[in-house]
């Protein structure tokens, strides 16, 4: 057995200082994303909220920033998604992929195809609205608070070899084959 003088002698090598400041590195450095109008697990504003369905919000998409993209990044899929949605499979309320590698942000009602907010090169494609382009929370009248998860993939490839009518389930697949990194941010919604 060892020593309590063993321990602490082991516990000052070399070695252990580096693998303990090489993980707090890799933890300062990890990619987040973060918006203005959505606080983390906090309920959506109106604006973010669907108009129809029997919603009557402003169906306009947050503006969203991110930082610490991993080396290698060629490009970013963004998608939000409702897990909560009595559907069986959720429900997607937003999915843009082929965000170029130097952007970093997306503005305020980017979602908004007419807004032509959406940096060049990026693709909406149809949600389960039906349609390319954000649509807002709409839970059902009554039912627990939903909650809605904007999710950013940093990717490997440039771009994905999909268009405008591509599903969710498609963006999905390649996003998460072509992953390098990811992060989620995670709000609610209840009427």
């Amino acid at each position: 057995m060892m020593h309590i003088k063993q321990i602490l002698k082991v516990s000052t090598t070399p070695l252990l200082l580096f693998l303990l400041s090489f993980s707090i590195g890799a933890f300062a450095s990890e990619m987040t994303l973060s918006s203005p109008e959505i606080k983390p697990f906090s309920n959506l504003d109106k604006q973010q909220v669907f108009n129809g369905f029997g919603c009557t919000g402003d169906n306009i998409s947050p503006s969203l920033s991110w930082k610490n993209a991993p080396k290698g990044t060629q490009s970013f899929v963004l998608m939000a998604y409702d897990p909560d949605a009595p559907t069986g499979s959720g429900w997607w309320h937003w999915v843009v992929f082929n965000i170029p590698a130097d952007i970093h942000h997306l503005k305020l009602n980017a979602g908004d195809l007419t807004s032509h907010l959406m940096p060049k090169g990026a693709i909406q494609s149809r949600t389960d609205f039906g349609k390319p382009g954000y649509g807002g929370a709409c839970p059902p009248k009554g039912d627990k608070a939903h909650r809605y998860q904007f999710t950013l993939f940093a990717l490997k490839v440039k771009s994905l070899p999909l268009d405008k009518n591509a599903s969710a389930a498609s963006v999905g697949f390649y996003a998460r084959q072509n992953m390098l990194s990811k992060a989620t941010l995670i709000a609610t919604y209840r009427r």
